[in-house]
């Protein structure tokens, strides 16, 4: 994100009358009292890109749609202040919004762009889960880091002849999991677009031993789930937030893979937030900078209504409408699941 920001504020610089300011954790920083809003110019975004993160902040909570109010009996509830908050947008003077998000923050870009406001999309989320962008930036940096845990389990596993079960993100989509199984040499690969079976991991880790010994890594994403179940999840208690609270599919499979009768040594490995951190990789930066550079050209062009995209080789823009119609799902027909499947790793099915 820090690599968007920077490339929308060095192209903006390179045009007359124009200022460019970050709101604070989001939307937040427009309706806080006081607002929250820095000025964005060359010096103070000098550098930024080779970190992770975003310097403004950021927020998946509410929103200006759904803002959360605490009621007189102290439950809590939301409150639409979206009309207030384009009031504010207009008192500060604000000509154009570019807002950096998934398909959560799109959704809300299209609302506002429905209410007449100026506002233009850049994509951003390590899940890749967006259809109308081939990749989006973080993705790939995630599945670096994916990729280095499975490089590091493979020692252990292997002097230990253990079996090691590595739980990656991605939410829905199984993108992150397959990109670092084919990339770390994983044995099996489970993802939510296919639904995997017990007995037959069970049956493609026993291949991998021979008189107890030897060793097998898999790599699961959260929302993978088995044949004759559902996807574990919690509900959050966090006020704002919407989203169900993925996590814990690596313990519930490594039950599911004794109950199946496998004996071997096991160990599970929660990669967690570790994927979302760190410095941004050569691709990322590189991706998101053209992003950057693409959606303060749209605010030249008035572009508004739309969201910047990478269509191979091309840097293009899509109506919000399409880029949040469809999630982006792995195609379980897909080349690079025929690759997988190519290698011996296993889908579970």
């Amino acid at each position: 994100m820090n690599a968007v920001i920077r490339a929308i504020t060095l192209r903006a610089s390179q045009e007359k009358n124009w200022e460019v300011i970050g709101s604070i954790n989001a939307f937040d920083g427009i309706l806080n009292e006081p607002n929250e809003i820095a000025v964005l110019d060359e010096k103070r975004v000098g550098g930024i890109h080779i970190r992770g993160g975003t310097i403004i902040g950021t927020t998946n909570k509410g929103g200006p749609f759904a803002w959360p109010i605490k009621n007189p009996d102290g439950t809590w509830g939301s409150a639409d202040r979206s009309d207030e908050m384009l009031r504010r947008l207009q008192y500060l003077g604000v000509d154009a919004v570019i807002n950096i998000g998934g398909d959560g923050s799109q959704a809300i870009s299209q609302k506002f762009y429905e209410k007449g406001l100026n506002i233009i999309g850049v994509p951003k989320t390590i899940d890749n889960d967006l259809s109308a962008t081939d990749f989006t930036f973080g993705f790939q940096t995630a599945v670096q880091e994916a990729t280095t845990a499975v490089d590091k389990l493979v020692t252990t596993a292997d002097s230990h002849n253990r079996v090691l079960i590595l739980e990656v993100m991605g939410r829905y989509a199984g993108w992150i999991a397959l990109h670092a199984a084919v990339a770390g040499g994983a044995h099996v690969c489970l993802i939510p677009e296919i639904a995997y079976d017990v007995p037959k991991v069970v049956e493609r880790i026993y291949q991998r031993f021979d008189k107890g010994r030897g060793f097998a890594i898999i790599v699961v994403a959260e929302g993978a789930k088995p044949v004759e179940g559902e996807m574990y999840y919690e509900e959050s208690s966090e006020t704002g937030y919407k989203n169900v609270r993925l996590g814990g599919v690596a313990t519930k499979l490594m039950k599911e893979l004794k109950d199946g009768g496998l004996e071997a040594d096991m160990r599970e490995t929660v990669l967690g937030h570790l994927q979302r951190g760190g410095t941004p990789i050569a691709y990322d930066r590189v991706l998101a900078t053209q992003f950057g550079v693409k959606a303060f050209e749209m605010v030249l062009e008035g572009k508004y209504g739309e969201m910047v995209a990478y269509r191979h080789p091309n840097i293009v823009s899509v109506p919000f409408k399409e880029a949040i119609a469809h999630y982006n799902f792995v195609d379980p027909q897909s080349d690079l699941v025929k690759t997988a499947r190519g290698t011996g790793i296993c889908m579970g099915d």
